[in-house]
């Protein structure tokens, strides 16, 4: 598959080929908290006002907690009122893929981790410009990464 990842420089170049990852429910209990299994491995949907990145004001960049793509960065954060961290673009529209969510009797918009297909939360239509869209992510589906230190996310697909 084609993504955008991060060079040792720090940049985001791409897209390029990049390997799928999976692993085992076991694997990826062993790699993440019960809360973020519960939420990126198994769809749950963190408790509003509770995540650890929603008030988080820090420039830098959102990766995928289990397979580390980035996926959103701080200058496309906005403030929704919803409790949960929101974005108004991916860091690169093929980062971030959308499945249809017709759980609990809805029809929603799922967004997960092009990578590893890690739950992340849900897109809806009602963002600020200039998309018009608001990606609405829980907590424990990111891991945070400082502007400053973009260049730990250097991914060996970039070389």
């Amino acid at each position: 598959m084609k993504l955008r990842v991060f060079n040792a420089s720090g940049e985001l170049v791409g897209p390029v080929d990049v390997a799928r990852v999976v692993r085992s429910d076991a694997e990826w209990k062993a790699r993440l908290t019960p809360s973020q299994f519960e939420i990126a491995r198994g769809k749950g949907t963190e408790r509003p006002f509770c995540g650890t990145l929603l008030d988080n004001k820090r420039e830098g960049i959102y990766s995928c907690i289990c397979c580390g793509l980035p996926l959103f960065a701080s200058s496309g954060k906005f403030n929704s009122g919803t409790g949960w961290p929101s974005f108004f673009q991916p860091v690169a529209a093929e980062n971030v893929i959308t499945h249809e969510d017709r759980a609990y009797g809805m029809v929603r918009t799922e967004i997960l981790c092009a990578r590893c297909n890690c739950h992340l939360g849900h897109v809806f239509e009602d963002g600020p410009r200039p998309t018009g869209l608001r990606y609405c992510v829980n907590s424990d589906s990111l891991a945070f990464t400082d502007a400053a230190d973009v260049v730990k996310l250097a991914d060996a697909a970039a070389v």
